[in-house]
């Protein structure tokens, strides 16, 4: 396909208001200066959010989303913020956790976990873990189910997700019953046709990859580790359900697709989707982009078939 004129105008506003990261700008603390200037899309209002802390050390900031369906107790989203592991937060993704909150409905706990380069590989790893594992403590308390929890994220987010999800598989931890991963980044060592078709002018760049890269790892070496690269695991037997979103104007398209197929390969329920005609950290745009409303449709459609009410009965 080609881009539409509309989400060909959304990209070029997109990309001007983004920094010019590993080239003009070189510098985390900068680039998240140039970020928080730009202005979030209006989402859903809900009744209730709140912001919390995860007591450490360290302390992890969380903000919870509570849907507008009163009836519970409802599935609980864990979510990571993409941004490359160096950029975003709790405010850059609040739009699309009152998206997920709201089209489930679920709890959705957004989680603003360790950055790089101040904190490199494995503190966000960490996190996320512990993020899971609070989660499923306090779920009741919350108005959440613990056998319903969900573990999410977009780009380095999505990574976050599988990652979490690949380390209690491994080492013990709580249960996670699905896997939501929105154009994820699982593969530090890839060298598939969507890095090359799509490594400039859709967004997310192959400069950009590169220097996110260099801001998490501590030591190139450690790229080939499945806790960074995902794809690389040996074996993805056991894991939860899974959905993969991946948007064909992306550099990272392949390595989720190719995730996919690994998942349904070793047994896992996995549903892989492809948003045609739309680029890297669309799902945002809903309201701006042709195909992302249905694109968010078919992800909250997927969440509540795979833990909805009808697990609870």
């Amino acid at each position: 396909m080609v881009l539409h004129p509309q989400t060909e105008a959304v990209l070029q506003l997109m990309t001007a208001s983004y920094p010019d990261i590993g080239a003009g700008v070189t510098d985390a603390a900068a680039a998240r200066r140039v970020l928080s200037r730009v202005k979030q899309p209006p989402a859903p209002q809900l009744p209730r959010v709140e912001d919390r802390v995860i007591a450490g050390p360290p302390d992890i900031p969380v903000r919870i989303y509570w849907p507008s369906v009163q009836a519970g107790p409802h599935p609980v989203i864990v979510y990571f913020h993409g941004g490359g592991f160096v950029l975003c937060g709790l405010d850059t993704h609040d739009g699309l956790c009152r998206i997920l909150a709201s089209g489930v409905p679920a709890i959705v706990i957004s989680v603003d976990y360790r950055l790089s380069p101040e904190h490199k590989y494995p503190a966000a790893v960490a996190d996320a873990y512990r993020a899971v594992s609070w989660t499923y403590k306090h779920a009741v308390s919350l108005g959440g189910d613990p056998r319903r929890i969900v573990a999410a994220g977009d780009s380095a987010g999505g990574n976050l997700a599988t990652v979490t999800c690949l380390r209690i598989r491994d080492s013990g931890g709580p249960p996670v019953a699905f896997q939501l991963l929105l154009y994820p980044w699982l593969d530090f060592l890839a060298d598939l046709p969507s890095r090359r078709e799509n490594a400039e002018g859709y967004y997310l760049t192959a400069t950009h990859l590169r220097w996110f890269e260099q801001q998490y790892l501590n030591e190139p070496v450690e790229a080939a580790h499945p806790y960074v690269s995902p794809l690389r695991a040996e074996n993805l037997a056991d894991l939860p359900p899974a959905m993969v979103l991946t948007a064909e104007f992306d550099p990272l398209r392949d390595e989720g697709e190719a995730y996919g197929s690994r998942l349904a390969a070793a047994g896992v329920p996995v549903q892989v989707h492809r948003a045609d005609g739309l680029f890297h950290c669309f799902l945002a745009m809903v309201d701006f982009l042709p195909g992302a409303r249905e694109a968010a449709e078919t992800v909250c459609a997927a969440v509540r078939s795979a833990v909805g009410p009808h697990l609870h009965d």
